[in-house]
C-alpha cells in the first residue's frame, strides 16, 4: 500500500472517527439531559406530595370503586399462598381476588385450596376476550373479599390475563405478579385518579423489588438494601426508572408502559380494544400503547396515569442469569411493541405520545444496546488508529459514571424519605458504591444480553417468566 492510500485510509477513519463523536455526544446529552428532568420533575413531584398529604384532610370515601384483583400464576406454589395473603390485608372495602392457574405443574392450586378452604363450583365463564378454555373453577371467603381460582390450559401470562378478565365481576381490574406484595394503602392510592378524573382508563403503581424486606399486616416491617450484590443494584435502577421517566412522562399523559406487577385498569375499554396480546411476550406495554391508539383513533377522551404512592414490592432476580433471562425477555416485548405501533411515531394524530414517549423508547430503550456497543467498537478503532486522547477519554468516563450515580442516589433518597423508609448508615453507603457500579459495569454488560434479545425472540411468544422465587416474608 503506497504513502497516497495510506493516507486517503486514514482521512476515512477520521472522517468516520468524528461523525460517530458528534453522534454520541449528542446521544449522551440527548440522554443525560432527559435523565435530569425526568430525576428532578420526580423528586420535586414527591415532595410536592408529601406535603399535600401533611396538610389534606383525608376522609374515607363511603363508596370505593369496585375492583378485581387478578393474579396470572405458573409454577407459583412458593409465593402464591403469600401473595393472596398480603391481598386480604389490603385497606378497602370493595375488591375480588381472581388467581388464574394457567396449567401449573407444581402444588400452585392445591395450596390455594387448603389455605383458603375453597371448594369446586359450576360456574360458567363468558369470554368476551379471547382465551385457552377453564378446567376447574373454585370459590371462598376470607372475611369480606371473595377468592375465586381458575384452572385453566396452558396459554401464557397474556391469556391468563385474559381469562382473568373473563371471569372478573367488577368494572375495574388490578393485574398484579404472583411473587408480588401490595402495601396496605396501595389499593386507595391506585384507584384515587379514577375518583378524581372519570377519564382515566388506567394507572400504573410504583414497582419496588422485595428483597430484603418483610410485611407486617401490609405494612413494611423490615426494610434494608438486599445483600447480595444483583437484586441491590436492581433497588437503585428501579428507583430511577420509576422515580424518574414515568413522573415525567405522567405530565403529558404519554405512559407507554405500566408494569405488569402492577396496573389498574377499566375492564370496558381493554375489552372494546380485544385484551392482552397472546402473540406477545410483552402484554404489558402492548396493551398500554394499543389503549393509546384505540382511544385517539376513536375520539375516545381517556388519560393513563402513575401513582407514585400505590406501591407493589415484588422478587427481583439475584443472580445474573435470571437478571439476564428477564432482561432479555423484556427487551423482545420492547421490540414486538415497537414494531406493531410503529405507525404512532412522530404522527402527529398521536400527539407527544409519538414524538417524545416513542422516540424515547425506540432510541434510548430499543436501540441504546445497539449504540452503546457501537460506541465500544468505535473506542476500539480509534484505539488501533492511535486516535484516543486517553486523558480525555477517562475524564469522560468518570463525569458520565459521576451523573449516572448521582442520579441514581437522588431517586433512591427520595423514595427512601418520602416514604418515611430507615436506612441504615452501611445500606446509604453500599448504595453510594453500588450506584457506580451498576452504571459502569452492569449497564454495558446488560447491553450485550439485550442485544441477544434480537434472536429467536417469536420463539418464546406467550411463555412465562422462569426464574428462581423464594418465599416473601408475610405476616
Amino acid at each position: 500500500m503506497d504513502v497516497n492510500t495510506t493516507l486517503a485510509a486514514s482521512a476515512i477513519v477520521q472522517e468516520i472517527l468524528w461523525a460517530a463523536g458528534v453522534f454520541f455526544l449528542v446521544y449522551l446529552i440527548g440522554y443525560s439531559t432527559f435523565q435530569f428532568l425526568a430525576v428532578a420533575t420526580g423528586a420535586s413531584e414527591l415532595y410536592r406530595r408529601r406535603r399535600e398529604a401533611r396538610y389534606r384532610n383525608r376522609t374515607e370515601l363511603d363508596c370505593h370503586v369496585p375492583v378485581s384483583i387478578l393474579v396470572p400464576a405458573h409454577n407459583e406454589g412458593v409465593t402464591i399462598v403469600s401473595s393472596v395473603r398480603s391481598l386480604l390485608s389490603l385497606d378497602y372495602s370493595l375488591f375480588e381476588v381472581v388467581v388464574v392457574d394457567d396449567g401449573s405443574t407444581d402444588d400452585t392450586s392445591q395450596r390455594l385450596i387448603e389455605a383458603f378452604n375453597l371448594h369446586a363450583i359450576d360456574r360458567p365463564i363468558r369470554r368476551q376476550v379471547p382465551c385457552r378454555e377453564a378446567e376447574a373453577v373454585y370459590f371462598g371467603r376470607s372475611g369480606r373479599v371473595s377468592i375465586t381460582l381458575v384452572r385453566k390450559v396452558n396459554g401464557g401470562k397474556a391469556d391468563a390475563l385474559n381469562m382473568g378478565i373473563n371471569a372478573a365481576r367488577f368494572p375495574y381490574f388490578i393485574c398484579i405478579d404472583a411473587d408480588s406484595v401490595l402495601q396496605r394503602d396501595s389499593l386507595t392510592e391506585i384507584v384515587a385518579p379514577v375518583i378524581e378524573d372519570d377519564s382515566v382508563v388506567a394507572v400504573g403503581g410504583l414497582v419496588r423489588p422485595s428483597n430484603g424486606v418483610s410485611f407486617k399486616d401490609g405494612q413494611i416491617g423490615r426494610h434494608s438494601m438486599p445483600r447480595k450484590v444483583i437484586p441491590a443494584m436492581q433497588v437503585l435502577e428501579y428507583d430511577r426508572s420509576f422515580l424518574s421517566a414515568r413522573i415525567l412522562f405522567d405530565q403529558f399523559n404519554g405512559n407507554l408502559i405500566i408494569s405488569g406487577a402492577f396496573g389498574l385498569f377499566r375492564k370496558d375499554l381493554v375489552i372494546a380494544a380485544g385484551g392482552y396480546d397472546v402473540g406477545t411476550v410483552g402484554e404489558d406495554m402492548e396493551i398500554v400503547t394499543r389503549l393509546h391508539v384505540f382511544c385517539r383513533v376513536n375520539g375516545i377522551d381517556y388519560k393513563i396515569r402513575y401513582a407514585p404512592d400505590a406501591i407493589c414490592w415484588t422478587q427481583a432476580p439475584e443472580t445474573l442469569g435470571d437478571l439476564v433471562r428477564q432482561r432479555r425477555r423484556w427487551h423482545r416485548g420492547l421490540l414486538e411493541c415497537m414494531v406493531k405501533h410503529a405507525r404512532i411515531c412522530c404522527n402527529p394524530r398521536f400527539g407527544l405520545v409519538g414524538s417524545i414517549s416513542y422516540l424515547y423508547f425506540l432510541v434510548y430503550e430499543l436501540l441504546s444496546p445497539v449504540i452503546e456497543i457501537a460506541g465500544l467498537a468505535i473506542t476500539a478503532l480509534a484505539a488501533l488508529f492511535g486516535y484516543i486522547n486517553l486523558p480525555f477519554m477517562l475524564m469522560f468516563l468518570a463525569i458520565y459514571a459521576i451523573f449516572g450515580a448521582v442520579m441514581s442516589l437522588t431517586a433512591f433518597a427520595s423514595r427512601v424519605q418520602t416514604r418515611d423508609l430507615s436506612i441504615s448508615a452501611a445500606d446509604m453507603f453500599r448504595a453510594l458504591y453500588l450506584s457506580v457500579l451498576e452504571v459502569t459495569v452492569l449497564r454495558f454488560f446488560m447491553s450485550f444480553a439485550r442485544m441477544t434479545a434480537l434472536f429467536g425472540y417469536r420463539r418464546l411468544a406467550g411463555g412465562w417468566e422462569s426464574l428462581k422465587r423464594s418465599s416473601i416474608e408475610v405476616e
